[in-house]
C-alpha cells in the first residue's frame, strides 16, 4: 500500500493525486514479483471499480503503457470483493462477497494456494489490521508529506522491520511484519 511521509494513504477526500506515478524499473519489477506470490486479490467495493477498470484498460488499449506487461496479472488473477450492499461487479475474474469478512479472509487463508494481496481503501485496509489478518505489509512509502489525510491504522500496532529498499523514483518499500508485545 502506498502511504504518505507522514502516515496516509489518502487525502481526506480519498484523493491519491500525492502518489509517486513516475516509477521506475526496479519498483515495477519487485511489485511484479510480489503480485506473482499470489493467486488472490482482496479489496473493497469502493476501490473495485476504478481498480478492475484502469487495469482492463491497459489490458486492452494500452499497449504502451508502462504497465502493460503488469497489467495482465492485475486482470488474470481471481479478485474477490467484499460488499455489504453489492451482489456483482462488472470485470474480469471478479467474485463479490457479501459474507461476514473476518470469517471469509480466515477461510481463504486456510485454502491450499499462493498468497492473497490486498488491494483497498483505507476502510478496507483498517479493517483487515483490526483483525489482525495481514500477515505482511508491504508499505511504499512516498516522497511527499500531504499534512492530512486518511490512515490504515487506527491504534498502536507493532510491526517488525524485514526489509527496505529505495528506489530511484523516490518510493522505498518496507516489508513489515505483525510484532508480539511481550
Amino acid at each position: 500500500m502506498s502511504i504518505s511521509l507522514d502516515g496516509y494513504v489518502a487525502r481526506q477526500d480519498g484523493q491519491l493525486d500525492w502518489m509517486t506515478w513516475d516509477q521506475d524499473a526496479k519498483l515495477l519489477d519487485f511489485i511484479t514479483r510480489l503480485a506473482d506470490t499470489s493467486d488472490t486479490i482482496i479489496m473493497g467495493r469502493k476501490m473495485a471499480p476504478e481498480f478492475l477498470t484502469y487495469w482492463e484498460n491497459v489490458v486492452d488499449n494500452e499497449p504502451d503503457n508502462f504497465y502493460s506487461k503488469f497489467a495482465p496479472s492485475m486482470v488474470n488473477t481471481k479478485k474477490i470483493v467484499f460488499s455489504k450492499t453489492l451482489s456483482s461487479i462488472p470485470g474480469r475474474n471478479v467474485e463479490v462477497e457479501n459474507g461476514e469478512l473476518v470469517e471469509k479472509i480466515k477461510q481463504l487463508k486456510n485454502q491450499e494456494g499462493k498468497d492473497i494481496l490486498a488491494y483497498g481503501g483505507a476502510d478496507f485496509i483498517s479493517s483487515l489490521i483490526d483483525h489482525d489478518l495481514i500477515d505482511d505489509y508491504y508499505l511504499l512509502l512516498n516522497p511527499t508529506a500531504i499534512g492530512k489525510g486518511l490512515s490504515i491504522f487506527s491504534d498502536t500496532k507493532p510491526l517488525r522491520l524485514l526489509d527496505s529498499n529505495a528506489y530511484e523514483c523516490g518510493v522505498i518499500v518496507n516489508h513489515f511484519q505483525p510484532r508480539e508485545v511481550k
